[in-house]
């Protein structure tokens, strides 16, 4: 009798047991359910994890890429310019072509950041010790050593340069994970270059022509280049208008002359600090071919900054360039 009454006692204390697992049980169910529920993406929608790495076709195929890359290295500088306009500041960036080691117009903004050596010739081992998460290049210049490059980080390259600066942007903001961002930049540029439009009027009727002095060497420059681009933009004529879908030809002071379809004339000058480029023109423009100009007579040839009109090749140097358009057609912003 004893056994059992004991038996009969132990009962309700194990049941009463087993249904306190089974609520506490029932609970962290329900839980569960509702974040789940919370977290589920709207009917018709896929939920992505935007932290996970993503693919960017690019000019030597795919790469995977961090979703937020955090120390980036740009082997252009064009490319400096967009990340800097992103608000991106690199880790390790390839010289300016001059300005030792940046170009005025970024060198406030450059601060910290190491030099790799030039666009053609950048320093591999120096870009391995910054332990980079993602490299940004550009074909014509780097194509030699994309696999190198490869092998320390995840590299993306643009194809070309020159006239393409805008296709090149909206590559690099796209595998910084900032296409919205860079969308903004270039409709906020494409605003201004209608808003400069349509005050420049008649104005924009005048044939123009670019001229490049540089050590040694005197070139015309045409449609596929960083001039040539916002030219054909805004739709500025160009005095040769076969030039269009050119780069630039090297020139002899015998073909001077051709000037003489321009209404403006832009001209630049390259020089490293050797002087050498200074020299090519100060000659040039002392010579009587050139000084009997018509558009020489007429004061409408101009000196523009080579960095932000041509070397630099980026979105603030696009914009810098629109600024001295600007001023030089005499139009307020």
């Amino acid at each position: 009798m004893k056994r059992n009454f004991m038996k009969s006692s132990l009962r309700p204390a194990a049941l009463m047991a087993i249904l306190m697992l089974l609520s506490v049980w029932l609970v962290a169910c329900g839980q569960k359910q509702t974040e789940q529920q919370g977290s589920a993406a709207p009917a018709g929608e896929t939920k992505t994890n935007t932290d996970a790495p993503r693919k960017i076709k690019h000019a030597m195929g795919e790469t995977e890429v961090p979703a937020h890359p955090q120390r980036v290295v740009i082997l252009t500088n064009e490319g400096t310019e967009t990340l800097l306009t992103l608000g991106v500041k690199p880790v390790g960036a390839v010289n300016s072509a001059y300005g030792n080691p940046w170009f005025d117009h970024i060198k406030a903004d450059m601060e910290g950041v190491k030099p790799l050596g030039g666009e053609s010739q950048p320093n591999l081992e120096a870009i391995a010790a910054l332990k980079p998460d993602l490299i940004l290049g550009n074909k014509m210049r780097q194509e030699k050593v994309y696999q190198q490059l490869s092998a320390i980080a995840p590299t993306v390259f643009a194809e070309t340069l020159r006239g393409e600066w805008k296709s090149n942007f909206s590559l690099f903001a796209d595998a910084l994970n900032k296409k919205a961002e860079g969308d903004k930049v270039i409709a906020d540029y494409d605003k201004r270059i209608e808003d400069f439009k349509a005050k420049a009027g008649d104005q924009l009727k005048d044939k123009v022509a670019v001229v490049r002095f540089m050590g040694g060497k005197t070139r015309f420059y045409f449609g596929d280049m960083f001039t040539g681009a916002v030219f054909k933009q805004i739709g500025m004529p160009r005095s040769d208008p076969k030039s269009d879908e050119k780069a630039f030809e090297d020139i002899t002071k015998e073909r001077l002359p051709e000037l003489e379809a321009a209404n403006r004339v832009f001209y630049f000058t390259y020089d490293t600090g050797d002087g050498k480029g200074t020299s090519q023109e100060q000659e040039w423009l002392n010579d009587p071919l050139w000084k009997n100009l018509k558009v020489v007579k007429n004061n409408k040839v101009f000196k523009v900054n080579d960095a932000t009109w041509n070397t630099g090749g980026g979105v603030r140097s696009a914009n810098l360039m629109l600024d001295d358009m600007y001023k030089i057609y005499g139009i307020t912003k």
